[in-house]
């Protein structure tokens, strides 16, 4: 009989050797069918995800003119681990127009794992970028010499115009920030860094595709994967529709010249912004390419701030062009009436003084049509103390707080949250709680603040807030949001209409004043009669140097089509700088589009009857 104790551990044996088999087919089947970490390593290793970079779409001004479009470009790739131990490096060098120091400098910053995250000897790298056709033509000629080289195709930004560079903004390479705040970025992408391209990303950018390359044992690759069925094309970006016309954008530019100063012009009815200037500027060409790096820093260490988008960022008091706000708060709030009268002595006129002689005494419509300074700050001390006046001053700052926010309902004092426009500063319309700050709560009164009466002291406004405020007037009471895109545009919201609150009565009072200005006042000398302009000229104090010129306009009189204003620094008399810009803006948009709108042509004697 069989020794009972080795029968038994035969029994133990195969268990432990079942167990262990068991064992290993469960890790397998863990490995290969659950745990799918092994095999994306190990695809990752045979396999090789090559980016298909989407087009980015093309920009338009509202007549369908290109304004942005796509050049090709060429990026030189490496892939180390291909390159040959007898590699020809002085040939490659030769072929790509640089000397070896540079070569190997250029290969240590790829190889640094610390700055390149991406790199390994395995996969492409890109050893240079942004080449244009004739950069590349030797190395196109003998790559087949160079193991390990290839050439990959992108594109980047052109420019029809030498126009619009603030708006229109740039495209450069991304970095870290961008890379952790959006994980459709990787290492060595491109987007939109400002302007347009930067607040429409998202869509100009597309959707980039993948091409999967398979790899031997060797790191060589072989061809495309299962006849490319991993492979995503990429999803060209959409094309935009700007509300800008060009030849108007270039127009304005050309008229600023080599002074400090912007243009911005509205479309009344829509919000559409139809020029958004700002000069100094730049080519759009300069910040692509190469040089981008290069240029921009010159852009940046220049004193006159060409990088700053002044249309949207440069803050001035508006000057006289503020008047005709005051004009519709006080009628508003009953203050006056158009038939309310001031006396005004001129330049010996006090607390404030005026710039010319008018006669005495002032009606509404002669004080709008002759900037009188006198007159406006009648209406606003009479505004304030509407309730009375005295020590306890209570009614005093409630008038300032009702007239502080009926100011802010034309946009004033405050960013267009609701728009598309990109980097705007919020100008200041004063509260309470700064003058009591600088005086105390009982220490100022209407004399204490009796510059903001004629737009100087301490409201600040931006071009694109004046240029809203001329829209608004136009509009007899309302505004839409000023905007970039074309109403038409499938990006674009629908209209965001803000009301001011006043009555479309006393608009036609201030546009009755405003034409004025124009036909009889300081706008006479520049006016184009048929066009119906009506406009408010303004010469801002400055302390540093000679005044601000600024202008507000809009035309016709009657169904507007545009709104401009106009401010250029250091230059004097707004009647004499800002006002014949924004009057041959007029006349080139009205023209173009309006021709219709003209008055038809005085019929002489020696005309024949029709």
């Amino acid at each position: 009989m069989i020794n009972d104790t080795y029968y038994k551990r035969r029994f133990v044996i195969a268990g432990i050797v079942i167990f262990i088999v068991a064992s290993y087919i469960v890790r397998l089947f863990a490995l290969q069918v659950i745990d799918q970490s092994r095999r994306v390593k190990a695809d990752n290793n045979a396999l090789v995800r090559q980016p298909v970079y989407a087009s980015r779409g093309l920009i338009y001004d509202r007549n369908d003119s290109l304004l942005v479009f796509n050049q090709p470009i060429y990026e030189v790739m490496m892939i180390m681990n291909e390159m040959t131990p007898n590699f020809d490096t002085l040939g490659f060098c030769e072929a790509m127009q640089m000397d070896t120091a540079a070569y190997n400098q250029r290969i240590a910053q790829i190889s640094n794992v610390r700055k390149n995250r991406g790199f390994s000897k395995y996969t492409p790298q890109v050893f240079a970028g942004q080449l244009k056709k004739e950069d590349i033509g030797l190395l196109q000629e003998r790559l087949y010499n160079f193991p390990g080289i290839s050439i990959r195709q992108r594109t980047l930004r052109d420019y029809t115009y030498n126009a619009a560079s603030h708006l229109l903004g740039s495209v450069g390479e991304v970095n870290q920030m961008d890379l952790e705040r959006d994980s459709y970025y990787q290492q060595g992408d491109y987007s939109g860094r400002d302007g347009v391209e930067k607040q429409y990303e998202v869509a100009l950018r597309g959707i980039n595709g993948v091409e999967v390359l398979l790899r031997d044992n060797r790191g060589r690759i072989c061809g495309s994967y299962h006849d490319g069925e991993l492979d995503r094309p990429a999803v060209a970006g959409q094309n935009l529709k700007l509300g800008m016309d060009i030849e108007l954008q270039m127009l304005a530019e050309e008229l600023i010249g080599e002074n400090i100063g912007s243009a911005v012009a509205i479309e009344p009815q829509t919000g559409e912004i139809l020029a958004l200037a700002s000069m100094p500027g730049w080519n759009p060409k300069d910040l692509v390419g190469k040089q981008r790096g290069n240029n921009y820093m010159t852009l940046l260490q220049d004193s006159k701030k060409p990088l700053m988008n002044r249309a949207t960022q440069a803050m001035y008091p508006p000057g006289s062009t503020f008047k005709i706000l005051q004009t519709l708060v006080a009628l508003h709030q009953g203050a006056i009436t158009p038939a309310t009268l001031y006396p005004c002595n001129g330049p010996q006129s006090t607390p404030i003084k005026c710039t010319h002689h008018h006669g005495s005494p002032v009606d509404l419509g002669m004080a709008i049509e002759q900037s009188c300074n006198p007159y406006y700050w009648c209406v606003f001390r009479d505004l304030l103390q509407m309730d009375g006046y005295g020590k306890n001053n209570r009614a005093f700052r409630h008038r300032y707080e009702l007239w502080r926010t009926d100011i802010m309902r034309f946009g004033l004092g405050q960013k267009f949250e609701d728009s598309d426009v990109p980097n705007q500063k919020s100008g200041s319309v004063p509260s309470t709680k700064l003058y009591d700050r600088f005086y105390g709560k009982t220490g100022w009164k209407a004399i204490t603040i009796r510059s903001l009466s004629i737009g100087q002291g301490e409201i600040l406004v931006t071009p694109l807030q004046l240029a809203n405020q001329a829209a608004c007037i136009a509009n007899e009471g309302y505004y839409i949001t000023p905007h970039l895109l074309y109403n038409d545009s499938a990006y674009m919201q629908p209209d965001k209409r803000h009301e001011t609150g006043i009555d479309a009565t006393y608009f036609k009072i201030v546009k009755d004043g405003m034409e004025r200005v124009m036909l009889n006042g300081t706008g006479r000398w520049h006016n184009i009669p048929k066009w119906h302009i009506c406009g408010k000229t303004g010469t801002v104090q400055n302390p540093h140097g000679k005044d601000h010129a600024i202008f507000i306009a809009y035309a016709p009189k009657d169904n507007p089509k545009i709104a401009v204003a106009i401010a250029v620094e250091n230059v004097g008399f707004g009647a004499t700088w800002a006002c014949p810009i924004a009057v041959k803006m007029i006349d080139l948009y009205m023209t173009k589009h309006f021709p219709e709108m003209a008055d038809e042509p005085e019929q002489t004697d020696d005309e024949p009857e029709k």
